[in-house]
């Protein structure tokens, strides 16, 4: 009961049996499953999950998935099981990280990155390094996550970014370095990295092929450019680089969702309760859980409610995120 209430306290929206399980996973691998759906497929249904913010769903089957991962990568000691186990490792990062638990998700992340090693594939290391750079910046570890995602950055661009998805690869690795560089303070590195990452993006398709490992578009990179200036406190850039972002070019629910959120966050920093409670409403009706689940969201929404009580629609955004609204 303690450990409910302390979990509640800090915010966590995800139930508590399910980040039960994933510690104890974590801790103790569980058997296989003996599931008879292959394992590719089981993977491209939780990244669906994730695309779609379910959550709950996916920390509920996280812990078979990671279970046979690891069973098919020691029976068969191949390259493609190690690169399949790192994927699933690092989609547990994901996870883990959008709902507040840092610990559990830099274990994850850990793990993503040896096993991405051993599987010997550019872009799976590039992926697990980058889910480890952010898990480091957001343990306020800044520089050591750029050490970490410039080195990434280096192996992508050495494999010559001769097609579509090693161009994909540089593109979200440029983001991704540009968006930490932000965070720490460095404004001219973060943004020269987001205008090299929109020119590397500039031919890619607006569609991206299923099961890319890295599907950024250019409209995705002009969301990362309103990351990037709301992290170096430009509330007026940042929303001028969202100016002409639309939903319909993001393909998943957790982007789309992801759109209004972040430009919630722009708006919030230029003290507009009115045009950010809108966008958190907006975020609400494509994806819930990424307004509910992600406590950095939850508590800007707590700080609306508490500062500005009779902003229009206040008391469904409070009601939607899982607070008090009395």
């Amino acid at each position: 009961m303690r450990r409910r209430t302390l979990l509640a306290a800090a915010g966590l929206a995800a139930p508590v049996q399910l980040l039960a399980g994933m510690d104890t996973a974590l801790a103790a691998m569980p058997d296989p499953t003996g599931s008879s759906v292959p394992l590719d497929a089981r993977l491209a249904e939780a990244r669906a999950a994730f695309d779609s913010a379910r959550n709950a769903h996916l920390l509920k089957v996280l812990p078979g998935l990671l279970a046979d991962a690891h069973d098919g990568a020691r029976r068969t000691r191949t390259d493609m099981a190690y690169g399949r186990l790192s994927s699933a490792y690092s989609l547990a990062s994901q996870v883990l990280t959008k709902v507040g638990r840092y610990e559990q998700s830099r274990l994850t992340a850990d793990r993503a990155s040896v096993y991405a090693e051993l599987s010997g594939s550019p872009l799976t290391i590039a992926a697990a390094a980058r889910e480890l750079s952010i898990v480091l910046r957001h343990q306020d570890q800044p520089a050591a996550a750029q050490r970490l995602i410039l080195s990434a950055v280096t192996q992508v661009e050495a494999t010559g970014l001769t097609t579509d998805a090693q161009a994909s690869a540089y593109a979200q690795m440029l983001c991704t370095t540009s968006y930490t560089a932000a965070v720490a303070g460095d404004r001219h590195q973060a943004v020269t990295l987001i205008r090299e990452a929109s020119r590397a993006a500039r031919n890619l398709p607006a569609d991206p092929p299923a099961g890319r490992l890295f599907s950024v578009t250019p409209a995705s990179v002009d969301l990362y450019a309103v990351s990037v200036h709301w992290a170096l406190g430009d509330a007026g850039a940042a929303l001028e680089a969202g100016r002409g972002l639309r939903a319909a070019q993001f393909k998943t629910a957790e982007r789309r969702s992801r759109m209004h959120t972040d430009l919630a966050r722009a708006w919030w920093q230029w003290g507009k309760p009115e045009q950010t409670t809108a966008e958190l409403l907006s975020a609400v009706r494509v994806s819930p859980g990424e307004v509910r689940d992600r406590p950095a969201i939850r508590q800007m929404v707590t700080e609306i409610h508490s500062r500005h009580p009779r902003t229009t629609g206040i008391r469904e955004l409070a009601k939607a995120a899982g607070l008090n609204s009395n």
